[in-house]
């Protein structure tokens, strides 16, 4: 039968581990919000090279307000990305504190549930900057394609759209296929 001591090792990596549980959560929302930024970078990037190519007033007019709106994209996403880095700092005091509790007789007291808290709180945090950056996301979609469908048939903006397609697959924007 296993004595006392050994059963308060068990106990003590037992609750070591369950911040692990919260930390794979949290990395996996990180590697998320990490792909997200990835995608607002590059799309922001085009919008800029489409911006420096057109010669139309209102199209330009309405490509700087798609800029502005993937800035505002890229803010909410790196609180996101500060929360889940404060939620990795939390957990991993927590098993640190849970230890340390138990070497030295537990003298943190409260502390350890108090990280872990905070740690809980942060990756909540984060989680509704996440959803709100994905409605963002979904509107600049969408509004992207009631554009196309307003302006399809403006002559200056079809020609525009044309070119920068066909420079896109290869072709220049004069040939007809």
């Amino acid at each position: 039968m296993p004595s006392n001591a050994s059963l308060a090792h068990y106990a003590i990596l037992t609750a070591m581990l369950a911040p692990a549980f919260f930390l794979t959560a949290t990395a996996a929302l990180l590697t998320s919000a990490n792909a997200r930024l990835a995608r607002i970078i590059d799309r922001a990037r085009a919008l800029l090279r489409d911006l420096a190519a057109c010669p139309d007033p209102e199209t330009r007019a309405l490509l700087e307000q798609r800029i502005v709106v993937q800035r505002r994209r890229s803010v909410i996403i790196l609180h996101a990305s500060q929360l889940l880095y404060v939620a990795i700092s939390c957990f991993v005091a927590t098993s640190l504190l849970v230890a340390g509790d138990a070497f030295f007789d537990h003298v943190f007291g409260p502390l350890p549930t108090i990280m872990a808290a905070l740690g809980v709180l942060a990756m909540f945090g984060s989680s509704l900057l996440l959803a709100s950056e994905a409605s963002m996301a979904v509107k600049a979609v969408n509004d992207e394609m009631d554009d196309g469908h307003r302006f399809a048939n403006r002559p200056a903006l079809a020609a525009f759209i044309a070119g920068d397609a066909a420079k896109k697959h290869g072709r220049d924007g004069d040939s007809a296929g």
